[in-house]
């Protein structure tokens, strides 16, 4: 950790709120910052780290700027909400997931600035949040990188456009309880703002909805997903649905909007 990611750090352990509630189990991946990020993400909720909860990523990180990374929380049954965090990035949270008619797994991509426990963190109803993660090997950099998108002279024309697809449900869950997997990648430089002379620029939230507007998936992202992120979901439309919208915003007011067609098979009649 540099020096300046060292006085961060020591600023956020002086100014967090110290969590007062009943001991929390050692903290299997030993980190140095859990005890800052504890409070900070969960407040005074019961935690307990859990095998339920998988993180699959590289062991080491071959480009720090877009890591491959999945969380899936669908062993613990019903989740209300997902967050996906790397203790020792400068930014730790990469994104918060509710799966409103979606199971509770998701993959994307991230930068990540050094070696650094990675680990996903599932609330379920009777509020405890049920905590999974590994570590992750890294050389690291990626979020102090200038977006590779800058180079393109007309790079701002494309902001916001989306390239999707879904897939028709297989498997097990027949009928109306079926999910269909469904993958998007939104143009966007996700700038962190720790470039100099930069500011940050990046999506901060996205929402999946159903044809008839009804939301499948929210996502609240924040500065360490990768440039042009992409996401895999797996959601429950309605029946009859042909086609999710793709809505949302960053946070300098730009808009994401996008139509991703859903497969169906016409049927013939007798």
């Amino acid at each position: 950790m540099n020096r300046h990611l060292a006085a961060a750090a020591l600023l956020a352990a002086l100014s967090s709120p110290a969590y007062a509630g009943p001991p929390d189990p050692a903290d299997p991946l030993a980190s140095v910052m859990w005890d800052v990020l504890r409070p900070e993400l969960f407040g005074t909720a019961p935690v307990q780290f859990d095998d339920r909860v998988t993180v699959t990523a590289p062991d080491n990180a071959e480009n720090a700027a877009a890591v491959p990374v999945m969380a899936d929380a669908t062993a613990l049954g019903a989740v209300e909400e997902m967050v996906l965090f790397a203790d020792l990035n400068p930014f730790p949270v990469i994104l918060r997931f509710l799966p409103l008619a979606a199971k509770p797994v998701i993959a994307t991509r991230f930068k990540v600035q050094q070696a650094t426990p990675l680990r996903a963190a599932a609330r379920t109803p009777d509020g405890v949040w049920h905590i999974g993660g590994k570590l992750l090997d890294a050389a690291g950099g990626g979020c102090t990188a200038p977006p590779a998108s800058y180079a393109a002279a007309d790079w701002a024309d494309h902001v916001g456009e989306v390239q999707g697809r879904a897939w028709a449900p297989t498997g097990e869950g027949a009928g109306e309880n079926k999910a269909t997997r469904v993958r998007f990648l939104v143009r966007h430089p996700m700038d962190t703002g720790l470039v100099a002379g930069i500011p940050a620029y990046f999506i901060e939230a996205l929402t999946l909805r159903d044809a008839d507007g009804r939301a499948l998936a929210r996502l609240q992202t924040a500065e360490p997903l990768s440039e042009n992120p992409v996401f895999t979901l797996e959601v429950q439309p309605g029946a009859g649905a042909r086609s999710l919208t793709l809505d949302g915003r960053d946070n300098q007011g730009g808009e994401v909007k996008a139509a991703i067609p859903l497969p169906w098979v016409q049927g013939a009649l007798p």
